[in-house]
């Protein structure tokens, strides 16, 4: 395909490239997993999106590295499968339906469960397509034939066997525990979905009478209105205060319920007065230590954070206006008294914010110990799960180390339901895949499985498993990285390891790409209170998703926070409009040129070698450090890549032989830039996918797109490291003279006279083959090149590795002129330090005036003194040559 068929437009207008293209590539299945035995498989399955709203700037960034990497592999050989998927999101999509419900007037209860769940399905299919469609902007290369849902028929039928297996083996059950309880969602939550916040609250001091009128014992809490559910007071057993009283009862205020005085060495003699109220049914501490001493349990909350029937006059109260009125009743009583202010964390639910309640409640539990242990001693193995930045695995195997059982039942009605049932007479519990044969005799638990339950099985869930004979399960898992924020590392990733373990006897991915945060420019977490997020949507309409693309893989280095800044998304913008126009030249010089007309045989120039040397090294480069993730790097080397080598240099050499009469040359430059610009636009491809198929497109290529075609690698026969050194030796040459001109405002259109002297005979037979780069470049009036140069006359000078270079200053300068022009702008610069030093020797100014103001005018003294001893030290310097 010849340019002649496509042409770029005048200007770069991302909307326009990035158009269609998408849906192009859709239509060639090119992104599909094609199952072909002769390459080798690359799988990385995306982190699920939540079907509950639009994709934010974090998911931008993590799928964008996803896609470079698949991008990468396919182009490397590689049968890639990048699988894409939603999560059905149990607790955060269902408050999402039942607030849009509320507004239209009506409840779940209304509806009734299957009614409920009609509705869940209708907003899970248009949050998919919203999802869908950004996927599309951002130009994702997913497989949109192995698309999986965690609510699907194949997700549910794993989640099923797992649940199944692991009560079989004794690693779930049920039973009564302090959990978190969530008043406002009425839902158990697990330990990683409660935010703890400091809050001021208060420690109630109170005297609870014993029962033989012999005095009283001082409690303090920070819940009273727990108290109605005490059924003991705990003393350390060695606490001389208290020994004579273990054993006696006291009478629970306003209650009236005798209760014990028990020993335990949970209690601290040092805290407070040494005795501590016990509540079984409100208390994580106090369930355990009435397991030891068979205390009673007894709740006095509803499920909805109300007070229950246990709660005597209180009852149907909320919990915050219960407190309220038992503080006022106690002070009454003359058994509260004191209230100290005491700031203390206070669990909050992650999803509805309501303040968590520890809560007694019967659910259903892993038994994680088990699990945690194997995860733990598959970091000792080879084959362990690699963390990339590897400190993260500390993090990872520190909550391993520290596992509590998981509450894994929700009272919900969206999602997976639990697969057991209890019989409506004998109250048996039955756990299968169906229902038992006589059904109507059944009834099945009411809850949903915690949506990480089911998420944890993403990795082979969605290729198959049970089913251990699928083909994707045989021939795509294990997957080799999972890419993710550092945020769900205890939610998902050592979920998915220890369940992959235990399932499939395998670690479900080889590496873990842990990336930090999104934050806004003053390095503050993106939030709605804030109003600081940013919609990638709204980033990609005004700068394209190659910019965005570009700024968030490159903008970090692994397992650092990213901050979004416009201006840097707009420099990555004029970058792609660099790689467009150096393009567009590049193909109006190519007169049509075809792929089969492509010919690197002929005699290359040095600026050809070079710019071939470089290639080869930023390929080498490029492909070392993406394998390492180093994607900030990449970014580095390919931005100087372009930006420097391909479009300040080589383009600007390569004007001579193609503005040139010599026809060979012509072909040969034309071959070497339409090599150099293929490559390069394979090599920026994953992290810019639009820019680089429209312009490879246009170019002399093989292929049907560039998303198929392969991989560059380093040709040994293209680097010349002699070229590359004599390059080295001209560039550093031209920048001197421009420098030097600058710094005389000697314009370029100015012919001076220039005089290089050699280091050795070898320098100069380089320089003198390469005198028309030279005469191009520095525009010499008169160019002398030698070993030995006369430096009587005066001259600015300047040295170079192998050569020092002068420029006389006849002709190059009116020495006069100079001075005088100098002369002024000492003046001018004297005044501004008058100025401003009155204004800081003015005590009125330094008083009155804000620090900032004060500050500013201290920076500009500084500036203005420094530009001063510059222009003093030039007309010295002048006046002494």
């Amino acid at each position: 395909m010849s340019n002649q068929e496509i042409n770029l437009s005048t200007k770069y207008d991302p909307k326009a490239v990035e158009e269609n293209r998408y849906q192009w590539w859709l239509d060639g299945k090119f992104f599909e997993a094609k199952n072909d035995e002769t390459k080798q498989p690359y799988t990385i399955v995306i982190p699920p999106p939540n079907v509950t709203g639009k994709l934010h700037l974090g998911h931008a960034w993590d799928t964008t590295l996803q896609d470079i990497l698949t991008r990468m592999k396919r182009m490397q050989g590689y049968d890639v499968l990048w699988l894409p998927g939603m999560d059905h999101a149990g607790i955060a999509t269902q408050a999402k339906v039942e607030a849009k419900l509320r507004e239209e007037g009506v409840s779940r209860y209304d509806l009734g469960r299957e009614k409920f769940l009609e509705k869940s399905w209708e907003w899970k299919h248009e949050y998919a397509e919203f999802i869908r469609k950004q996927w599309s902007k951002l130009g994702l290369g997913l497989d949109y034939s192995r698309e999986r849902f965690t609510l699907d028929e194949g997700l549910s039928k794993a989640v099923r066997e797992v649940f199944v297996k692991l009560y079989e083996k004794g690693l779930i059950y049920r039973g009564e525990y302090i959990i978190n309880w969530d008043p406002q969602t009425k839902t158990a939550l697990s330990d990683i979905e409660v935010i703890y916040k400091d809050v001021q609250g208060a420690f109630y001091h109170m005297n609870y009478p014993l029962t033989d009128g012999s005095g009283s014992i001082e409690v303090a809490t920070t819940r009273p209105e727990t108290m109605l559910g005490d059924t003991a007071v705990a003393v350390h057993p060695e606490d001389e205060r208290y020994k004579h009283l273990i054993g006696k009862t006291v009478k629970l205020p306003i209650v009236g319920r005798e209760i014990p005085i028990v020993a335990d060495d949970y209690v601290d003699m040092e805290f407070g007065s040494g005795a501590v109220k016990i509540t079984p049914a409100h208390d994580p501490n106090d369930f355990e230590l009435g397991n030891r001493h068979n205390l009673e349990r007894v709740l006095v909350m509803n499920e909805d954070g109300t007070m229950n029937e246990n709660a005597d006059e209180y009852q149907g109260l909320d919990r915050f206006a219960c407190r309220k009125q038992i503080v006022k009743d106690l002070q009454e009583q003359g058994v509260l008294f004191k209230i100290e202010e005491h700031m203390h964390s206070v669990g909050h639910s992650e999803r509805s914010g309501a303040v968590v309640e520890p809560y007694l409640s019967t659910q259903w539990f892993v038994n994680m110990q088990p699990l945690a242990d194997a995860a733990i001693e598959l970091q000792k193995a080879e084959e362990k799960v690699n963390f990339v930045p590897e400190r993260f695995e500390k993090t990872y195997l520190h909550w391993l180390e520290n596992i509590r059982d998981w509450c894994i039942s929700r009272q919900l009605w969206w999602g997976h339901r639990i697969p057991a049932w209890y019989h409506k007479e004998t109250g048996e519990v039955y756990v299968g895949h169906e229902a038992p044969a006589d059904e109507e005799n059944w009834e099945q638990d009411q809850d949903v499985l915690d949506t990480w339950f089911s998420s944890a099985l993403w990795p082979f869930s969605t290729m198959g498993w049970p089913d251990v004979d699928a083909e994707d399960f045989k021939r795509y898992y294990p997957t080799d990285a999972l890419v993710t924020g550092y945020d769900i590392i205890f939610f998902w990733v050592s979920r998915m390891i220890f369940q992959g373990l235990e399932f499939t006897e395998q670690r479900p991915f080889k590496d873990v790409l842990i990336h930090g945060l999104v934050r806004d420019a003053e390095g503050r977490k993106m939030s709605k209170s804030l109003g600081n997020g940013v919609d990638p949507m709204d980033v990609i309409e005004k700068y394209g998703a190659d910019s965005l693309r570009y700024f968030l893989s490159t903008g970090s280095s692994p397992g650092q926070d990213l901050r979004f800044v416009w201006e840097k998304v707009e420099s990555t913008w004029n970058f792609a409009n660099k790689i467009w126009n150096a393009s567009r030249f590049a193909l109006m010089n190519m007169n049509g040129m075809t792929y089969d007309e492509l010919d690197l045989s002929g005699e290359k120039s040095v600026a050809d070698k070079w710019i071939l040397t470089r290639l080869n090294e930023t390929i080498d480069s490029v492909t070392k450090m993406a394998d390492k993730y180093e994607f900030g790097e990449v970014g580095r080397v390919l931005y100087n890549f372009i930006w420097d080598d391909v479009c300040d240099w080589y383009i600007e050499m390569a004007k001579l032989p193609l503005y040139g009469e010599d026809e060979a040359a012509k072909k040969t430059t034309r071959s070497v830039l339409a090599y150099v610009l293929d490559n390069t636009m394979r090599l920026l491809h994953p992290f810019m996918p639009f820019i680089t198929e429209e312009i490879w497109q246009a170019l002399p290529h093989q292929g049907e797109s560039i998303t198929v075609t392969s991989w560059p690698v380093v040709r040994p026969e293209f680097t010349d490291q002699d070229a590359a050194e004599e390059m080295r030796l001209l560039v550093d040459i031209i920048r001197s003279v421009r420098n030097i001109r600058a710094e005389v405002n000697t314009p370029m259109s100015k012919q001076i006279k220039l005089r290089i002297k050699a280091k050795n005979d070898d320098i100069q037979a380089k320089l003198e083959k390469n005198r028309h780069y030279i005469q191009r470049f520095c525009n010499p009036s008169e160019l002398t090149i030698a070993t030995e140069i006369n430096g009587d006359e005066k001259a600015m000078t300047a040295v170079v590795t192998g050569a020092e270079l002068s420029l006389p200053l006849e002709g190059l300068i009116n020495m006069e002129e100079e001075i005088a022009r100098l002369q002024k702008e000492l003046e001018k610069l004297n005044a501004e330090v008058d100025r401003v030093q009155k204004k800081l020797n003015n005590e009125k100014f330094t008083a009155k005036a804000p620090a900032q103001v004060v500050e500013e005018e201290r920076k500009k003294e500084q500036d203005y003194l420094e530009k001063r001893a510059t222009v003093e030290t030039r007309i010295k310097e002048l006046q002494n040559l």
